[in-house]
């Protein structure tokens, strides 16, 4: 823990990496990742989250997400992941070929890590979740909803910093309008005990393969920017933020989180219509 909020308590940091989409099948992206281990190696952070899409179809096999997961886990700091849509699938109705169920996810857990998560910091509770399970109706997104009301209320007086693959919305909490890129308009009552919890300060996310920050309230909202590639616009008609590689570096302040944006030189642009052949599943 980093000392830094003024009154003598440690600050805790936080690197963000997302969308990786790692496959021993190709070779690209894994100086993106390096390029950003090495950031920080020198800059010390005391944890990393990956935001899901560690792997490039790990959906549809071991290989992928054991080999992706083995890359992160050579970070230089403590690792905590999630899983994305490439990784366990997703709604079937944006990934009628590769729908999560029981089976992706017991292997997400077993080569990669829990699919949700606690942790707490000084003054800070961190809260980790699986959106590719939210509006399916499946029983885990039951168990998860559980999992959500009880780590808000006994987060006591923390702050607290929620990090998902998918944003919880892309325009506002209350646009109707289901689509691939955001929750579920159905599955955000169950996020209400932590997006109405009044320690809530910030909400990180990947999947968008943008960067853009905004603020409602007191809450930060954070889009990071992939490890991998980004979108052509024509893909994303009319959504905000900056088309470029990198990670978000969060420090958790007393009461705010300040977000910058972590791009080490030398970073490769991939256009997803470039490499699509390599990261589609198979």
């Amino acid at each position: 823990m980093r000392a830094g909020n003024g009154d003598g308590r440690p600050m805790t940091t936080i690197l963000q990496i997302t969308d990786a989409h790692l496959s021993p099948r190709h070779a690209l992206f894994r100086r993106n990742l390096a390029l950003v281990a090495g950031w920080a190696r020198a800059a010390r952070p005391d944890l990393v989250v990956a935001t899901g899409d560690l792997s490039a179809d790990g959906a549809g096999g071991d290989d992928d997400l054991e080999f992706a997961a083995a890359l992160l886990r050579e970070m230089p700091a403590p690792l905590l992941v999630l899983p994305g849509n490439h990784d366990v699938g997703s709604d079937p109705r944006t990934m009628p070929g590769q729908p999560v169920d029981a089976a992706r996810l017991a292997r997400f857990r077993r080569l990669a890590g829990e699919d949700r998560w606690v942790r707490d910091v000084p003054g800070w509770r961190l809260v980790g979740l699986d959106s590719e399970i939210m509006g399916t109706g499946l029983p885990e997104e039951a168990a998860q909803a559980g999992f959500i009301a009880a780590a808000a209320a006994e987060a006591g007086g923390r702050r607290i910093a929620l990090f998902l693959h998918t944003p919880v919305f892309t325009t506002a909490p209350e646009d109707p309008a289901f689509d691939y890129w955001s929750v579920a308009p159905e599955a955000r009552a169950a996020l209400r005990p932590l997006l109405e919890h009044p320690g809530l300060r910030l909400v990180a996310s990947g999947h968008l393969h943008l960067h853009h920050g905004f603020a409602r309230g007191a809450v930060r909202y954070a889009w990071a920017p992939p490890l991998s590639f980004v979108c052509e616009p024509a893909i994303q008609p009319g959504m905000p933020g900056l088309r470029r590689p990198g990670a978000l570096l969060h420090r958790l302040g007393e009461d705010a989180a300040e977000t910058v944006l972590v791009a080490p030189e030398g970073l490769e642009m991939h256009w997803l219509a470039d490499v699509r052949a390599e990261t589609s599943p198979r």
